[in-house]
Parts: structure tokens; C-alpha cells; sequence
């Protein structure tokens, strides 16, 4: 017998603002409890110290968790100048110090450096697996393991303040980009060594920063509708975001109700205007009226030129 799950069978996506010193699971758990949720995942894990956009995708949203892991990501950084640590940020042992003696000219041409397409050695206290183990584990115990070298790309890279021995910075980059390895590079370069002090991501993909919502202001609207006997996903389901802005940069095609149903059951199906190749967002219903339409999953166009089915939404009872 099928051991039934326990919670709600709640679908969409929670913009959270994770907490300072809270692991992302710990923050994923909470809310899973606050929402009595059934099913919960988040989509690309913060360090404790890290703050900002953590998506908790509820449900059915958790099929589409990989577009946002692979999405950019925009983070706001202060490096500290003149301490170097075994992390590459406050949280880590102090390695050197060293004076700071950095001008404008200096700091504006080190950045430049890191602008556009690169390689970068993912840090020792990344989340990154070796042999089935995240690198931090390894780092914890003294062990360096061999990393390779990956292709990142910051596409944006703008200097928000520069006083004393402190740099604020606002990044736009590629998945798998990791900050602290910028800032411990940027300090190299610079002669005087640098961690990350604070960290913030605002941007994940498309979704903005005044999207988020704080584990605070979620335990305080549960308190509110049990306070004035309401039911809590009255307060707190017009939080969520829908399914497919996982999806955004998806082209969206629209069938009908009998297609989707094929498409439910495995099989492709034709779809008039459909592109030639790659990934579609599928909606059931009219594109002129598109507001209105149901988004059903994700397909991907075969070589037949048909839509087949990729992620598909479980159909609603």
C-alpha cells in the first residue's frame, strides 16, 4: 500500500528572502511547514552567511526547478580588502593580512579583469560534489581534491562603493559562478587579499528582489489568519508565483484539450506555429486569450516536428 504523503497538494513558487546564518535547507524546511506542504525543493542552494532569493518551488513546480538552477543569478557583495581566509569569507580562519594601499584606477582596472567569459576553479567550501561528496566536507577535514576549471560569464559587473578597504559590488553572472572565488581572486590581484564580508542575492533569472518574502512576514500572516479564524492559504497562497515563470525564457505554444490529453499519456502531438526545434512552454487554451490559458509542462519539439512531452504537470482532480 502506497504511503500517502502528508501536507498539501500545493503548486507554485515561493520567492523567499533566506535569512542571514540559516542553511537553504533550513529555510526550505520552514516554509515547508509554514505552507503544510506536501512536496517542496529549492533551486540552488545560499551559504549560511549568504542572505537574499531563494525559490522554494511547491508541488507540481518542482519539476521545473532545473530552468532556475541553470538561469543567471544577481548578486550584491561587499569584499573586504586586506584579509585573505581559509574560506574566502568572514566565516573562514584568517590566512594573511596585509595593508591596503589600493587607488580607483587600480581597483577599476582589476575588475575589468573579470568582466565577460572566463574559467574559474570552483572554491574548496563550494556545494560542488566529489565522489558523492560536497567539496566542504573535504575542506573541513584539511583535504584538497583536484577541481577542474569551468566557463563562467559575468555579464555585469558594477562597482556600488569603494571606501577604505571595503568594495561593494553588484554581479550579474552565469549559473555556477562562485562569488567568493571572484572576491579571493580580486584580492590576489589587487596584492593585498580579500573575503567576502556580505553577500546578497536580489536576482534569480527574471524574478525581481521586491518579489521576496521574508520567513517573517510568512509566520506572521499564519499568526494573522489564525488569529482572525481564517484559513492560512487564503493569506498565504497569493504569495506564490506561478508554474511557469520558472519557465519564462520559454517560448509558449497553445493546444487544445484533446491534444492535451495525448500529451498527458506520453504521446506528441502537433502543434500549428510550433518551433522548429528546442523547448515549448505547453498552455491549454487560446493564445489571443492567453491570460486566461492553463499551463501544463514543458515539451520538447522531436524530430518529427512534433511536441512531445518533457515535464508535464500532473492533471488536477
Amino acid at each position: 500500500m502506497a504511503k500517502r504523503r502528508k501536507g498539501r497538494a500545493i503548486n507554485g513558487i515561493l520567492l523567499l528572502d533566506k535569512p542571514y546564518e540559516m542553511s537553504s535547507n533550513h529555510a526550505l524546511q520552514a516554509a515547508k511547514r509554514v505552507y503544510f506542504a506536501a512536496k517542496a525543493g529549492h533551486t540552488g542552494a545560499l551559504d549560511p552567511l549568504a542572505t537574499g532569493m531563494l525559490p522554494i518551488c511547491f508541488g507540481e513546480a518542482t519539476k521545473f526547478s532545473q530552468f532556475l538552477l541553470d538561469t543567471d543569478k544577481v548578486y550584491q557583495v561587499t569584499a573586504k580588502l586586506g584579509i585573505r581566509t581559509t574560506t574566502s569569507d568572514a566565516d573562514g580562519e584568517i590566512v594573511a593580512e596585509k595593508a591596503v594601499d589600493v587607488s580607483a584606477d587600480q581597483l577599476a582596472s582589476a575588475l575589468e579583469r573579470f568582466r565577460g567569459t572566463s574559467k574559474q576553479v570552483p572554491s574548496m567550501y563550494s556545494a560542488l560534489k566529489y565522489q558523492g561528496q560536497p567539496l566542504y566536507k573535504y575542506a573541513r577535514e584539511g583535504i584538497e581534491v583536484p577541481r577542474e576549471a569551468r566557463d563562467i560569464t559575468v555579464f555585469r559587473l558594477d562597482l556600488l562603493r569603494f571606501e577604505g578597504d571595503e568594495v561593494e559590488l553588484e554581479i550579474h553572472c552565469s549559473k555556477g559562478t562562485y562569488i567568493r572565488t571572484i572576491v579571493d581572486d580580486l584580492g590576489e590581484l589587487l596584492g593585498c587579499g580579500a573575503h567576502v564580508a556580505e553577500l546578497r542575492r536580489v536576482a534569480v533569472g527574471s524574478y525581481p528582489a521586491d518579489k521576496m518574502v521574508t520567513l517573517e512576514q510568512i509566520e506572521n500572516l499564519l499568526a494573522q489568519a489564525k488569529e482572525q479564524d481564517m484559513s492560512p492559504s487564503e493569506l498565504l497562497d497569493p504569495l506564490l508565483l506561478p508554474m511557469n515563470t520558472a519557465v519564462d525564457g520559454i517560448p509558449a505554444v497553445y493546444i487544445d484539450e484533446a491534444s492535451a490529453s495525448y500529451l498527458r499519456h506520453g504521446n506528441p502531438v502537433q502543434v500549428s506555429g510550433a518551433p522548429l526545434d528546442g523547448l515549448v512552454q505547453v498552455h491549454v487554451g487560446d493564445e489571443d486569450q492567453a491570460e486566461d490559458s492553463e499551463f501544463i509542462g514543458i515539451g520538447q519539439i522531436n524530430d518529427d516536428g512534433l511536441v512531445a512531452p518533457k515535464r508535464i504537470i500532473v492533471a488536477q482532480a
